[in-house]
C-alpha cells in the first residue's frame, strides 16, 4: 500500500516534538502522493495518545501497548516496526534523528533492504529519470542534504529500494497542525505474536535523564558568534547583550571547535536548528551547515569585517565592521536608551 509513515517517539504519555515535526512534514508529502498518512508508536498507556497525534492530519495509528516497550529498547521496537513496515509496504518512513531514530533506523533499513538518508534537511516529492534503465521514475522522495563539508547540497534518491527513508534532526521541519478535529483509525498491534523472550535481553537497571539550561529552539532573540568574534573573552560582550535583549546565545560550529562556546548552544546542521524573531549574527561567514539552521530566522542582523560574507546575502541588516567595536557599541546604546 503507498503510504507515508513515521514512527513517533514516545516517553511518559508524550509524544516528542520531533515526530509531531516529522507528522507535519509527512502529511505535505502524503497531499502530494494522494495517499494516507500512518503513524506507529510504540510504548506503555497509550489510549490517548492518538490526541496528539490526530490532529497532524494521520489517517491510521498502529499502537503497540506494552509496559515492556518504555522506556526504548533495540531489540522489541525493531521488531515490531519491522512487522508493520513488511505488511504494510509504505512508499515513505521516516525517523527523527535523535538517539532512538538514530538507533531504530538503521535496523529496519537493513531489515527491509532499502537504503536510509541521515540528517535531511528538505524533503520533497518528485520524478527521476535513469539513464542506463532509459526510464522515468514517479514520484520519488528526494531526501536533500548538505554533503562534501556543506559546499554542495546533495538530492538522494532511491527509485529500485521501497520503502524509502529519512532521518530529521529536531527543529528543521515546522510543526503545523494539519485538523484539530480531524479522526484517525486505530490499529492495535497484538505485542506477544511479534516479540519474544530473546527480544528483552537487555535489562534497564536505571537511568539518568539531565534536563538542558540552555532552550535556543524557543528563544524569541539570539545572539550568536562565529569564529570572527576570536576569543572565548570576546564572546562575554555576546552574553551581555543577548541578557540585555533577553535572548539567548548562540554560536557556529567553528566557534564551537575553538573553545569559544559549549557545544549545547551550537547552531545548524550540527546543532540546533533555530526561528527566533532576531537572529544577531556576529562574526560568522555564513557556512550552509549554520544557515541550514538559522536562515528561518524572522530578522538577521550581520555584523562582519567582510562585505562579501555569504551570511550577509541572508541578512535583512548588514553592520560591516569590526564585531569587537561594534558589540560593545550596541550594548552601550541600548543600556543608554533602555526605559
Amino acid at each position: 500500500m503507498k503510504s507515508v509513515f513515521v514512527y513517533c517517539e514516545v516517553e511518559n504519555q508524550k509524544v516528542a516534538e520531533i515526530s509531531q515535526e516529522l507528522l507535519s512534514t509527512g502529511k505535505k508529502l502524503a497531499t502530494k502522493l494522494g495517499c494516507p498518512l500512518e503513524a506507529m508508536v510504540f510504548g506503555n498507556n497509550l489510549d490517548t495518545i492518538s490526541s496528539q497525534i490526530t490532529p497532524y492530519g494521520v489517517d491510521r495509528i498502529f499502537t503497540a501497548n506494552d509496559e515492556r516497550l518504555e522506556p526504548y529498547r533495540t531489540l522489541p521496537h525493531s521488531a515490531i516496526a519491522t512487522h508493520i513496515l513488511k505488511q504494510e509496504e509504505p512508499q515513505i518512513v521516516l525517523f527523527g534523528a535523535t538517539s532512538v531514530g538514530r538507533d531504530l533506523a538503521p535496523r529496519l533499513a537493513s531489515a527491509l533492504n532499502c537504503g536510509l538518508t541521515a540528517d535531511t534537511t528538505i524533503l520533497d516529492i518528485g520524478d527521476h529519470f535513469v539513464k542506463k534503465e532509459k526510464k522515468e521514475y514517479k514520484d520519488l522522495l528526494y531526501a536533500i542534504r548538505p554533503a562534501f563539508g556543506g559546499s554542495i547540497m546533495a538530492n538522494i534518491i532511491n527509485w529500485d529500494q521501497h520503502p524509502q527513508m529519512a532521518t530529521v534532526r529536531e527543529g528543521v521541519m515546522k510543526k503545523e497542525i494539519f485538523d484539530a478535529n480531524y479522526t484517525s483509525e486505530i490499529v492495535k498491534v497484538d505485542v506477544n505474536s511479534i516479540v519474544n523472550d530473546e527480544d528483552f535481553v537487555v535489562k534497564i537497571i536505571e537511568r539518568h535523564i539531565e534536563e538542558s539550561d540552555v532552550n535556543l529552539k524557543e528563544a524569541p532573540i539570539i545572539v550568536a558568534g562565529g569564529y570572527g568574534v576570536g576569543s572565548k573573552e570576546n564572546f562575554e560582550y555576546l552574553v551581555e547583550l543577548a541578557s540585555l535583549l533577553g535572548g539567548e546565545v548562540g554560536g557556529s560550529r567553528a566557534a564551537v571547535d575553538a573553545g569559544f562556546i559549549d557545544h549545547n548552544r551550537q547552531i545548524g546542521q550540527t546543532g540546533t536548528t533555530v526561528r527566533p524573531k532576531l537572529y544577531i549574527a556576529a562574526g560568522i561567514s555564513g557556512a550552509i551547515q549554520h544557515t541550514a539552521g538559522m536562515q528561518d530566522a524572522s530578522m538577521i542582523i550581520s555584523i562582519n569585517n567582510d562585505p562579501d560574507a555569504p551570511i550577509n546575502s541572508l541578512a535583512d541588516y548588514v553592520i560591516n565592521g569590526d564585531v569587537g567595536v561594534v558589540i560593545p557599541k550596541m550594548i552601550k546604546f541600548y543600556k543608554a536608551n533602555a526605559k
